[in-house]
């Protein structure tokens, strides 16, 4: 359960750093604007940046429960491990799927997120 926790930081790192990598590669954003307090938001967003942006809020949405549920299952020695991976492989396609555009799919692996987060609290009960 360790390394998912881990990977999940990972995902977190990557996804909270994406919309400014795009930024850059799509041209939304210049080093000024980066190296600066970014008081106003970026002109000209590229659509593939604001995507980014949702995505990443969304998987912070439910990070806290995913954490907690986690960590619950390592003290209580209850074995989630196998919910928590594929959790975490919903979330990794989510990404993919939000950035493609591929809306119901989406949507339905946002649906299988939750069910995971929802099974993993059952098996504490």
């Amino acid at each position: 359960m360790l390394e998912i926790i881990l990977l999940t930081g990972l995902l977190v790192f990557l996804q909270l750093t994406l919309p400014t990598m795009l930024a850059v590669a799509t041209g939304s954003a210049t080093a000024s604007y980066l190296a600066g307090p970014r008081d106003v938001p970026m002109e000209n967003m590229a659509v593939s940046v604001a995507r980014a942006k949702r995505a990443g809020n969304n998987l912070l949405e439910t990070l806290p429960v995913f954490l907690a549920l986690a960590v619950l299952s390592i003290i209580m020695e209850v074995q989630t491990a196998e919910l928590a991976a594929i959790w975490l492989g919903l979330r990794v396609a989510y990404v993919f799927a939000y950035l493609m555009h591929i809306d119901y799919i989406r949507t339905l692996i946002w649906f299988g997120s939750v069910f995971c987060l929802i099974m993993m609290g059952l098996a504490l009960i």
